[in-house]
């Protein structure tokens, strides 16, 4: 469910950004704002970024192998990275260049309302894409906050949306009133000091993204509450007297390893063993509601957690 209500985000974001890039360029040529060239630029990242994450979602799709034990799942957190390096340097540091050349050489603005229509609608496009990522996000978000959720979900693409189509509106916002300061009062540097902002923007943005999948792409843990859930159904039978140590790792967002030392009592058979641990894997399946690989090591309890 996740992954579909991501493809279904990504592809609302990318419709959205392409139309509205190609608009942004068009309505630049008739203007010569800086607002709008970096905008437009802005744009085309985001587009590319959408890209990148289909790509990453269809090789991470990939059936495991010799040199993949694991599987791709991984992949989704690499190019949900590489997505925040683009952010940064197409769209964050351009827009900075050419925000301070403006005001060092500020232009003035032709055909304002030009501009300022396609700033308007893109606002309306950017909102109906921005609607799709709340509403794809908010079965996974519960009740935590959106912050909560963008630092704390092991989904990489529905938090780089959101961020991204938050930006892309807050940048029209910024672009908007840059290019009506430069129209009214006749002074281009206000349209550079527009363009500043919105690169100042994705670059808080971008590092925001870096930080976040940097940690997804080293490798998390399953959250508190899944790690409580994995425990519980370990001691749910009585073939596990105590969890001596739990670790867990995301090996993707619906992918998740298990590895833990549970005590079991000294006097049963090896046969009495397997059989508990094979039905200790079932409860935790059933438990946690994710793709799991499970690694359970019997140990007698020594009463000591490792």
């Amino acid at each position: 469910m996740s992954e579909h209500g991501s493809t279904k985000a990504i592809l609302a974001a990318l419709t959205a950004n392409l139309g509205i890039a190609i608009t942004k360029f068009i309505a630049f040529l008739f203007t010569g704002s800086s607002s709008m060239l970096a905008e437009s630029v802005h744009s085309v990242a985001d587009t590319g970024n959408q890209a990148l994450l289909m790509l990453g979602g269809r090789r991470a799709r990939r059936e495991r192998d010799h040199s993949h034990p694991f599987g791709y799942g991984q992949e989704r957190y690499f190019y949900a990275f590489v997505v925040s390096l683009v952010l940064f340097s197409a769209g964050g540091v351009f827009a900075l260049w050419e925000g301070i050349d403006k005001l060092r050489h500020p232009h003035h603005v032709d055909d304002a309302w030009v501009a300022i229509g396609v700033l308007l609608v893109a606002m309306v496009l950017e909102s109906l894409s921005f609607r799709t990522a709340r509403a794809e996000s908010k079965p996974l978000k519960g009740s935590s906050s959106w912050v909560e959720f963008v630092r704390r979900t092991k989904n990489p693409e529905l938090p780089v949306v959101l961020l991204e189509d938050s930006a892309a509106l807050c940048g029209l916002a910024f672009a908007l009133i840059g290019v009506c300061l430069a129209f009214v009062t006749g002074n281009g540097r206000w349209d550079g000091v527009g363009t500043v902002a919105i690169g100042v923007l994705l670059v808080v943005v971008a590092v925001v993204l870096a930080i976040e999948t940097k940690s997804l792409l080293i490798g998390e843990s399953a959250s508190a509450d899944v790690e409580r859930a994995i425990v519980d159904a370990l001691l749910a039978g009585p073939e596990v007297d105590r969890v001596i140590h739990l670790r867990t790792l995301h090996l993707g967002p619906e992918e998740l390893l298990v590895a833990a030392k549970i005590a079991v009592a000294h006097d049963n058979t090896a046969d009495m063993v397997a059989k508990g641990i094979d039905a200790a894997e079932r409860r935790v399946r059933a438990a946690v509601g994710l793709q799991a690989v499970i690694y359970l090591e019997p140990d007698l309890d020594r009463g000591v957690a490792v």
